[in-house]
């Protein structure tokens, strides 16, 4: 029996959200998306589920016009941006929520996930065009201390829904193990100078609020799990030139290659 996919409930740079049957939604990514890809995502899902990280549980891959797509149990909710928005004097309490969930996925280990930086060294090493000089230094900067912990690889407002149950954690494709500090650097990056995707409401009020909002979140976060100031800012390079080579955001470029220069020129 063919079933049909409901209303269209949500949409990002990769896939579309649609409501489907007893109580479920269905993540269908854009015609043309690897479904090795997917298959993958659904996977990572379904081991941090196990691992007792909140997020939705997984009920299967399906195909659809043509598509791949992952079938998630429904969270009911709003995202914690959207709730931001709408509710701005809740920033402080919604920033230790989000460094709680940080430092509770941090603390959880699975062994089956990739590697982040032998992923990064990888395509670094494999990126046609870069110039020498940029590919040596990167490589050298990913001489940091590893570990085992889950990184989400995306974590920010938008890929946590407030739900009834309590807050739960969205999108998993670029979980990686690793260093706890490669995960926060990302999220510093996704906050203070990531672009929203097409269609995000309010994006002016976003970028008003987004310092205030990271400088609370980070200072929470380092009370969970101390670090110091330099173990961070080595990990800022390699996920910045991550970003900039291998995802190229338009939008993004400028303020990325300007950090990315001034801080190969301190190698």
């Amino acid at each position: 029996m063919t079933v049909e996919k409901g209303r269209l409930i949500g949409q990002g740079r990769t896939a579309e959200i649609f409501e489907w049957k007893d109580n479920q939604v269905l993540k269908l990514f854009l015609e043309g998306f690897p479904a090795a890809v997917v298959q993958r995502e659904a996977q990572v899902t379904q081991a941090v589920h196990k691992a007792g990280i909140p997020v939705p549980a997984v009920e299967g891959v399906v195909e659809v016009d043509g598509r791949v797509g992952i079938v998630f149990e429904r969270v009911e909710g709003t995202t914690m941006l959207e709730d931001m928005m709408y509710r701005p004097w809740k920033l402080g309490r919604y920033a230790r929520i989000m460094a709680e969930l940080q430092a509770q996925m941090h603390s959880r280990e699975i062994a089956a996930l990739r590697s982040l930086r032998e992923d990064l060294e990888e395509v670094i090493q494999n990126q046609a065009g870069m110039p020498d000089n940029v590919r040596h230094a990167l490589v050298d900067a990913l001489r940091l201390p590893d570990g085992n912990s889950v990184l989400h690889g995306d974590f920010h407002p938008d890929n946590i829904i407030m739900s009834p149950r309590g807050p739960v954690i969205i999108d998993w494709p670029e979980a990686k193990r690793g260093n706890p500090l490669a995960d926060a650097a990302r999220t510093w990056l996704l906050i203070r100078m990531g672009t929203p995707p097409p269609g995000t409401k309010m994006q002016w009020l976003i970028k008003l609020i987004r310092r205030w909002f990271y400088s609370m979140f980070i200072k929470h976060y380092r009370e969970l799990r101390p670090y110091s100031e330099q173990e961070l800012e080595a990990w800022r390079l390699p996920i910045v030139a991550a970003r900039l080579f291998f995802e190229s955001i338009p939008e993004e470029r400028r303020d990325l290659t300007i950090f990315l220069e001034s801080h190969l020129e301190r190698q």
